[in-house]
């Protein structure tokens, strides 16, 4: 896509936003990912076009941004076994595509993930996490302390909100980064001290709420992901800001 002065000028060429799943994948108001990313990717100028994928489609490859949601063991196994079938995500995210994944959808990415009926079970191997059954339901609000490195517009997307979910334990490898250092709530596992993690242009969060509206730094990080533009989006913030401010105070933060 050109770009004129910092903003994308809007063309023929649609940004494209792929939601993966959405029949599988898609707890906690995860659909919100996909409408705040269109809200401010048209306040960027650029004309959007978004792709409801089902589980019985394939996933097309040249999309701009993937989002996959959250979702119970069974339909993450279903999940995962189409997943591994059809490349069209792999192959996306490998040409350097934004991904976004939530909760089961952050497991999925990684090498490994456990199911409650077949044990450990292969993941996508698109980031370098592994994920565990845990002894803890991780259930409430989270508060975490995003990465230094990310920003937007020469700034730091500041304390991460959302709501989380989950018994899983998620390790981090080497060649990733935490998406935050844990304050309030567990994140990646009880007694992990992070949440996410993020690497390239792919990142992969247990927050729910949806995320995105939570933390519109967030969405503008993936957005710049795929147009090249790190500016903030030209929109009225006084909701968002109202959401994030109600949230953090509701756990003292």
């Amino acid at each position: 896509m050109s770009v004129s002065q910092g903003r994308p000028a809007p063309g023929p060429s649609a940004l494209r936003i792929v939601w993966i799943y959405p029949d599988l994948l898609s707890t906690y108001g995860d659909q919100g990912n996909a409408l705040i990313l269109e809200y401010r990717a048209a306040a960027r100028g650029h004309r959007v076009e978004r792709v409801d994928v089902r589980s019985d489609q394939a996933v097309p490859e040249q999309g701009d941004i993937y989002l996959i949601g959250g979702g119970e063991d069974r339909p993450q196994r279903l999940a995962a076994e189409r997943l591994r079938r059809d490349p069209g995500l792999t192959r996306a995210a490998g040409r350097g595509a934004a991904v976004l994944a939530v909760c089961a959808g952050f497991q999925l990415m990684g090498h490994t993930f456990y199911d409650e009926q077949e044990g450990v079970l292969p993941g996508l191997g698109l980031i370098d996490v592994t994920s565990h059954r845990g002894s803890v339901r991780c259930v409430g609000e989270v508060v975490a302390d995003s990465d230094p490195q990310l920003a937007v517009g020469g700034a730091g997307l500041g304390p991460l909100t959302g709501f989380e979910n989950h018994m899983g334990t998620t390790l981090l490898g080497q060649g990733v980064r935490p998406l935050g250092t844990v304050r309030v709530g567990n994140g990646n596992g009880a007694g992990a001290g992070t949440d996410g993690a993020h690497a390239g242009t792919i990142a992969g969060t247990y927050l729910h709420g949806p995320v995105l509206a939570r933390n519109p730094a967030l969405a503008d990080l993936i957005l710049s992901w795929a147009d090249g533009d790190s500016a903030p989006s030209p929109v009225d913030e006084r909701w968002h800001q109202r959401l994030r401010k109600e949230r953090l105070a509701a756990v003292g933060a």
